[in-house]
């Protein structure tokens, strides 16, 4: 299983030989010795002593067409690898294009490095050509950053970078770095800087009392579920969660990013909770008597009305930031710590019970309100392209998705058995971020089959890092559901806004030729007879593939849980069991 490494610097090396290198060059060595394999990055004038180190460097640099682009490349490389994401730009306009992909690794928590140029230091706060006060403006939207002003504090500053991103909850640091320190000269002695930070404490063994009494709750409750999120993921603790799910007899329901972290193949899986959840995982955490979450952080999407949520049940949480413990939710048990770590204390004390009466329960709402959708339907459904797809994959493929209407069937419809199989923006909800998320998860994983399920307004966004695709000779395989809308947009104005759909149509290009301009693989779906042909083309392909289904334009995703409501006021349940 792979695992997210913490960057803290090996011991020293006695009697080494001083040598006198440039900043920049420190900076590429740094990288090197801490194990990045592969850059995202794009150039500009502060930045060029840097590129220039990069010329002949051991390291896979890849090149978007976007900053943004970029950002995003470098942030599913670390969903999809469990590595530190890097990602490289100039300063003032380069620094600024990377705001949008360092919010999205932030809500998701995803680790990332991100070294940004900068004007010379007598210059800083002078208006100079192309600068930008680039921590202010990203401190809102980083775990930490910082910018280096003395040479000295260069590798440093840079290990430390790591160490924050990649431990704890992981999130994007940005190290903003002046043009004077990239050139300036400094000994290296070749012993690692030692990391100073005495105010970053992590703290992963949770408290031995607590877990003894989120086990003894756990034992002692009659209709309990497992909520699980990215956190699980994150710690890769996915193996202890699924002894934990069998040995204690717990159904599980996930969140967005945590889907992947449990066979949703296994009877115990309830899918995905919330907004456009499955209903009975819905019914399930309303009628617990005890809700178990586990690196999952309460988000609106998933609790509904804050003040009906889970309204039976006491609550343990479980999560390595403390910060998360009663923030949205009262939390009667909590335990502060690493998942893994803990997940495998909690075993230890877990007994099986049987709950007989519980899973009779659950099954009965699982018969009555599964996802579906109306087979016999004419026109090209958005979900059965997405259940092609899962049936020629054998489940087997990584997704990838952009955010919208097509997100959230890709969630409901493919069946996730594996981590980091499914990669997408939840917290913030960036449009734009499946392609470039698709080439991030190709080049971290080769010989993976990765699939982009994205909307035609999301795709639009960032469709120009197609040609990085090509360039790089990647078999990444886009499938957009093309409905003519931003498609969640218009169901939110056809349910609330009496389908006044205000400026929520565009005029799309013809996608096969804009794949073909670009040098990949393009493809038209119009007929439902066509899909299971196209979807095997697709994935015979070895270059970048485009396939551009259209897809029924009015077509709603079911159920949903309106904003405001509770998880049990679900919208579309009638409609769900007309289709079965």
């Amino acid at each position: 299983m792979k695992k997210i490494s913490s960057h803290a610097a090996p011991a020293a090396k006695p009697d080494a030989k001083s040598v006198l290198k440039p900043g920049a060059q420190v900076i590429v060595d740094t990288l090197i010795d801490l194990g990045v394999d592969t850059v995202f990055g794009y150039t500009g004038g502060v930045v060029l002593p840097l590129f220039d180190k990069f010329y002949d460097a051991p390291i896979n640099f890849i090149v978007p067409r976007h900053e943004q682009g970029g950002c995003h490349m470098a942030d599913a490389y670390a969903r999809a690898s469990g590595k530190v994401g890097v990602m490289i730009a100039t300063s003032g306009p380069g620094a600024c294009n990377l705001v949008t992909g360092l919010a999205t690794a932030m809500m998701d928590s995803v680790p990332m490095v991100a070294l940004t140029g900068q004007v010379r230091t007598e210059l800083i706060g002078n208006d100079a050509f192309q600068e930008a006060d680039t921590t202010g403006i990203t401190r809102p939207v980083t775990k930490y950053n910082c910018i280096v002003k003395d040479i000295k504090d260069l590798e440093r500053m840079i290990r430390e970078a790591f160490h924050i991103a990649s431990t704890g909850r992981p999130g994007p640091v940005l190290v903003d770095l002046p043009v004077d320190i990239e050139v300036a000269q400094i000994e290296m002695t070749g012993n690692p800087a030692k990391l100073d930070l005495p105010g970053y404490k992590i703290r992963t063994k949770g408290h031995a009392r607590q877990i003894e009494m989120a086990a003894q709750a756990i034992n002692e409750a009659k209709r309990p579920v497992l909520y699980v999120g990215g956190g699980v993921i994150i710690s890769n603790a996915s193996e202890e969660l699924c002894t934990l799910a069998r040995n204690g007899n717990l159904p599980v329901t996930l969140t967005l990013m945590g889907l992947g972290s449990f066979d949703q193949t296994q009877d115990k899986s309830l899918d995905m909770l919330g907004m456009h959840g499955s209903a009975y995982a819905n019914y399930a955490v309303q009628e617990a008597d005890l809700l178990i979450s586990v690196g999952a952080r309460f988000d609106d999407r998933v609790t509904g009305n804050l003040s009906t949520f889970a309204p039976k049940a006491k609550v343990v949480h479980i999560d390595i930031d403390p910060a998360s413990i009663s923030k949205n939710v009262h939390v009667d048990i909590p335990v502060v710590g690493d998942a893994k770590v803990i997940l495998t204390e909690l075993i230890k004390l877990v007994k099986h019970q049987d709950r007989t009466e519980w899973f009779a329960r659950i099954a009965q709402w699982k018969e009555k309100y599964p996802f579906a959708y109306n087979h016999d339907e004419q026109g090209i459904l958005p979900q059965y392209v997405i259940d092609e797809l899962y049936k020629k994959t054998q489940g087997q493929a990584t997704i990838v998705t952009g955010v919208g209407q097509h997100q959230m069937w890709a969630a409901q419809f493919y069946r996730y058995s594996r981590p980091r199989q499914f990669i997408s923006s939840g917290g913030l909800g960036t449009m734009g971020f499946g392609l470039p998320a698709a080439i991030g998860a190709q080049i971290a994983d080769p010989k993976d089959l990765v699939v982009d399920i994205d909307g035609d307004h999301s795709f639009n966004m960032t469709l120009m890092e197609l040609p990085t695709a090509v360039e790089h000779n990647l078999p990444i395989k886009v499938m957009i559901l093309n409905n003519g809308y931003m498609g969640m947009v218009r169901q939110w104005q056809e349910l609330f806004y009496g389908k006044r759909y205000s400026k929520s149509y565009l005029k799309n290009p013809d996608y096969a030729k804009v794949a073909e301009a670009m040098g990949a693989v393009g493809m038209t779906v119009q007929n439902k007879a066509d899909v299971p042909q196209a979807i095997e083309t697709m994935l015979a392909q070895t270059n970048p593939c485009v396939v551009d289904f259209r897809v029924v334009a009015e077509e709603n995703v079911w159920p949903m849980v309106p904003a405001g409501k509770s998880l049990n006021e679900m919208d579309g349940l009638n409609i769900l069991e007309r289709l079965i």
